[in-house]
């Protein structure tokens, strides 16, 4: 009869450690929140971070799971003052069972950039076309890096915080030209969450 040993998975504080080793001074910031990790680096060390969580003998994340665009433009109430763009990626170790979440910020907020990850996941590549298409973040090295969600010549990128919630055009077939029109929105803005009233004793509470 086979048996086989399993170690227990590593804690949240012990990855971090990991981490923080195998990238060094690249790791600019590393912590541990609701028993996640999540490491910051810089643009320029993205890509290079990236392989060394893959390779490190302690880390060995084989597998990104998951990318996605964030607009930290209305964060805090507007409060905020970094970056705007940022790129998170959650990475799977499958040998090791552990998780880490990697995160990049664009350096520049009117052309956001930062290296793409094709070369390095192959999972990685819809993903970023998505947050290419959504947020308007370009991955450099992308071997085709085009809108993946919106339509054909579709304007702006709709997850961007100040696209409008209703979009600039809508579509529609237009019978008598036999084709697909597009034309200025005319969806009215309104408001579809009724009112909720506090009142002292409402529906007689107390």
């Amino acid at each position: 009869m086979l048996s086989f040993a399993h170690s227990s998975p590593a804690t949240a504080e012990q990855i971090a450690d990991a981490v923080a080793a195998a990238l060094g001074e690249k790791a600019k910031n590393v912590r541990v929140a609701f028993g996640e990790v999540t490491v910051t680096v810089a643009a320029a060390d993205y890509r290079a971070a990236a392989v060394l969580l893959r390779d490190a003998a302690a880390c060995k994340f084989e597998q990104l799971v998951d990318l996605c665009g964030l607009d930290y433009s209305g964060y805090k109430d507007g409060q905020y003052e970094g970056l705007r763009y940022c790129v998170a990626s959650h990475l799977l170790s499958v040998s090791l069972n552990q998780r880490v979440r990697l995160k990049v910020f664009c350096p520049d907020d009117d052309f956001p950039v930062v290296d793409s990850l094709n070369d390095v996941w192959n999972s990685v590549n819809w993903f970023e076309r998505e947050a290419f298409d959504l947020y308007g973040i370009v991955f450099e090295g992308h071997n085709d890096l085009r809108r993946i969600l919106t339509d054909y010549g579709f304007i702006g990128h709709p997850f961007r915080k100040d696209f409008p919630t209703s979009g600039h055009v809508e579509m529609r077939y237009d019978a008598e030209q036999r084709r697909v029109i597009y034309q200025p929105v005319t969806i009215e803005p309104r408001e579809i969450t009724p009112r909720v009233i506090r009142e002292d004793n409402y529906g007689g509470l107390q």
